[in-house]
C-alpha cells in the first residue's frame, strides 16, 4: 500500500507538471491574441469536455499528459478565413518564441518553488553535507522491484546490528566520503566476504563485522547489507534559502547535463545488462518505482516527503532543459528554426538581397522523423530497463 502511494503521488505530480507546461503555452498564446481551440488533460478518447468561449476544455481517457491546440502552428494547416490573421505562424517571431519557451519556463518555476520550499520549510540543504548516516535498515535483502521483503529473501546483515541514525565513519578501514560512493563500492566488492563497518552512535564509535549478501544485478554480483544512506544536510535559514535555491538548482543543472551527456554510455550499459546508475538516465517507470520504494521505506513521513519533492524538482528541471534542446519536434527545435529565419533575413538585408522568408517545414520533416525515431528508440530501451533491470534505492 505504501509503495502504491508513492507511485500515485509521483504520477499525479508528473501530470500536474505537464499540465502547467501546457498552461504556459496556452496563457501566452491567448495573451498575444492567438487562437487556442483546445486544452485537454490526457490523450485518447474524450471522457468529458465543455466549451468556454472559443476554447474546448476536457479530459481524455489516458492520463499521460495533456495538450493545447494553437491554431496555425505551421502554414500547412487549414484555417477558417476569420482565423487566418490569428494563426501562430503569422505572429511576430518574438511572440512565437515566448509561446514556445513558456512550457519550459513553467517547469523552471516549479523547480524553483519546490527547492525554495524544501530549504525554507525543512531548513535542510540537499547539496551541502554534515556527513553520512544510515537512513533505514531493511529486514531482508530483496530484489523485488517494490523493495518489499518476500518469503525466502535472506536476512539483511545490517538488521539488528546497525540502526537508523548511526553516522557512518569508516567502511573497510576507509573513511566514508560525503556522497557515500566509496561505501557503495566497498560493499559491492565484498559480496560473501566479511567487512568492518564503523559508525558513530550516541557519540561513540561502534564497529561491526558484516558479510554482504551477493545479489545478481544484470551480469554482475553486488554485495548488500540492507541499509540506505542519507547525506546529513547542513541547516539553512529562510533568508539564506533565497540564494541557496539557485545554488542547489545549479547543482541539479550539472547533474542534468551529466545525465544527458552520459546517455549513450547508459544505453550501452543497459544493452550489456550492467547495473543501473542511480544518477544516470531513467524512464518514467524507473522514477515511479523509486518513488514507490521511498514511500515503502521505514523512513519518517517527513523525510519521505522531502525526498519525493526533491525528486520532482529535479525531474522538472530536467524536462525543462530537455524540451529546449534545438531538435524538432521539441519546442527548442522550433525556436532554433525561428532563430535561423531571423539570422538569414538579417543577412539578406545586409547584402541587399530579397528576404528568403520562412523555412519550408516540409524540407525539415525527414529530420524531424529521424529525431522522433531516435527518441522512441531510447524511450523503449529505458522503458525495458525500468522493467527488467530497475534502479533501486535500497
Amino acid at each position: 500500500m505504501k509503495y502504491a502511494i508513492g507511485v500515485i503521488a509521483f504520477s499525479l505530480a508528473l501530470l500536474l507538471s505537464v499540465m502547467l507546461h501546457e498552461l504556459g503555452h496556452f496563457v501566452t498564446a491567448k495573451r498575444f491574441g492567438m487562437k487556442a481551440s483546445r486544452f485537454f488533460v490526457g490523450f485518447g478518447p474524450t471522457l468529458w469536455s465543455t466549451r468556454r468561449g472559443e476554447t474546448e476544455y476536457g479530459v481524455k481517457a489516458i492520463p499521460a499528459g495533456g495538450f493545447v491546440k494553437i491554431e496555425g502552428m505551421t502554414a500547412l494547416e487549414e484555417l477558417a478565413p476569420e482565423d487566418e490573421h490569428r494563426a501562430f505562424y503569422k505572429q511576430p517571431a518574438r511572440q512565437r518564441v515566448v509561446v514556445l519557451v513558456a512550457g519550459s519556463f513553467m517547469h523552471f518555476v516549479i523547480a524553483i518553488v519546490l527547492v525554495f520550499g524544501l530549504l525554507a520549510g525543512y531548513g535542510k540543504d540537499p547539496i551541502r553535507s554534515d556527513g553520512l548516516q544510515i537512513d533505514l535498515v531493511s529486514k531482508c535483502i530483496t530484489t523485488a522491484p517494490t523493495g518489499v521483503c518476500k518469503p525466502g529473501d535472506p536476512k539483511a546483515p545490517a538488521y539488528g546490528r546497525l540502526q537508523p541514525g548511526d553516522r557512518l565513519e569508516r567502511v573497510d578501514g576507509v573513511t566514508t566520503n560525503a556522497d557515500g560512493s566509496n561505501v557503495i563500492a566497498a560493499l559491492r566488492s565484498h559480496a560473501g566476504e566479511p567487512i568492518d563497518v564503523t559508525v558513530i552512535r550516541d557519540g561513540s564509535p561502534v564497529t561491526v563485522s558484516l558479510t554482504p549478501v551477493g545479489v545478481k544485478v544484470g551480469k554482475t554480483v553486488q554485495g548488500r547489507i540492507g541499509i540506505a544512506n542519507e547525506v546529513v544536510p547542513k541547516h539553512v535559514g529562510v533568508l539564506a534559502a533565497i540564494p541557496r535555491t539557485f545554488t542547489v538548482l545549479g547543482s541539479f543543472l550539472k547533474s542534468t547535463g551529466s545525465a544527458i551527456g552520459g546517455l549513450p554510455h547508459e544505453i550501452v550499459s543497459i544493452v550489456q545488462g550492467k547495473p543501473r546508475d542511480a544518477n544516470g538516465a531513467a524512464s518514467v517507470v524507473d522514477v515511479a518505482r523509486v518513488s514507490g520504494q521511498i514511500s515503502a521505506s521505514d523512513a519518517t513521513t517527513s523525510d519521505k516527503v522531502y525526498v519525493l519533492i526533491e525528486l520532482i524538482a529535479e525531474l522538472n528541471l530536467f524536462v525543462g532543459i530537455f524540451n529546449l534542446l534545438p531538435l524538432l519536434p521539441l519546442d527548442g527545435g522550433h525556436v532554433a528554426i525561428l532563430a535561423f529565419e531571423s539570422v538569414r533575413s538579417r543577412l539578406a538585408r545586409a547584402f541587399g538581397r530579397r528576404d528568403p522568408g520562412r523555412v519550408d517545414i516540409m524540407k525539415v520533416l525527414p529530420l524531424t522523423y529521424a529525431v522522433v525515431a531516435v527518441f522512441v528508440g531510447l524511450s523503449l530501451i529505458l522503458l525495458y530497463a525500468g522493467i527488467a533491470n530497475p534502479i533501486r534505492v535500497q
